[in-house]
């Protein structure tokens, strides 16, 4: 297990910002499944969902972001559960549909995304619902409440929108895992993850997208959240 324990300089757990987050939080101090459930809470309501400039953060940049995607959010939750001595890995994969139609225009036809994989109870246990916030979640849901069948809109693909559930009781948890076509494997950290494997765009589309996709995206999130009633 040692390897997915290390520190790597995206997952930069003895920083100061981390280190300093973990002693006021407490979580040192909680079992082992206290420690899983709050860190996973913390990254998934503190860091609201929004869309990073880069998926290539450490995880302080991402917290000093206060918002994240499924490969920002992965790294920090990472780096935080690891500062407390739990495993974790990255599982890879491509996904297409769960994302805004303007990604897909930027972007090459599938996206890369992650989820972070987290050891406990003598198992690998998936944490892909810390992406979405539950503020979030629930303004979706109250959007659409007489959706029926697999729903992949706004940065969700569940089966069943109303029912889904983002909270972690032990079990893996999952709310883009609709969207998911290909399988890239297990990576031990985000940094040899993206040393392999980058979103397939070109310059300009790159461009674009890191200076105006992911600032148009992330405001479309902050109203819809805001819209709650």
């Amino acid at each position: 297990m040692e390897e997915y324990l290390k520190e790597t300089k995206m997952l930069n757990f003895n920083s100061a910002k981390i280190s300093d987050l973990v002693r006021e939080k407490g979580w040192l101090e909680l079992d082992e499944f206290h420690k899983i459930k709050n860190i996973y809470e913390f990254v998934q309501n503190d860091i609201l969902f929004g869309y990073n400039s880069t998926d290539i953060l450490s995880a302080v940049e991402v917290l000093q972001d206060g918002f994240g995607q499924c490969n920002t959010k992965a790294t920090l939750l990472m780096a935080l559960l690891r500062s407390v001595n739990i495993p974790c890995r990255l599982h890879a994969f491509n996904q297409k549909g769960a994302l805004p139609q303007i990604i897909y225009l930027l972007a090459p036809k599938y996206i890369l995304h992650t989820w972070v994989e987290v050891f406990f109870n003598d198992k690998w246990i998936a944490l892909e619902g810390v992406i979405i916030d539950k503020d979030y979640l629930y303004t979706v849901q109250q959007k659409y409440t007489e959706y029926k069948g697999i729903f992949k809109k706004f940065a969700i693909a569940t089966k069943d929108l109303e029912t889904v559930n983002i909270a972690w009781t032990g079990n893996d948890v999952f709310i883009q895992k609709e969207a998911v076509v290909d399988d890239y494997g297990i990576f031990s950290s985000p940094d040899i993850l993206f040393s392999k494997h980058t979103q397939n765009m070109s310059k300009i589309k790159l461009y674009l997208y890191s200076h105006i996709g992911t600032k148009m995206m992330t405001k479309r999130v902050f109203k819809i959240r805001n819209s709650k009633k």
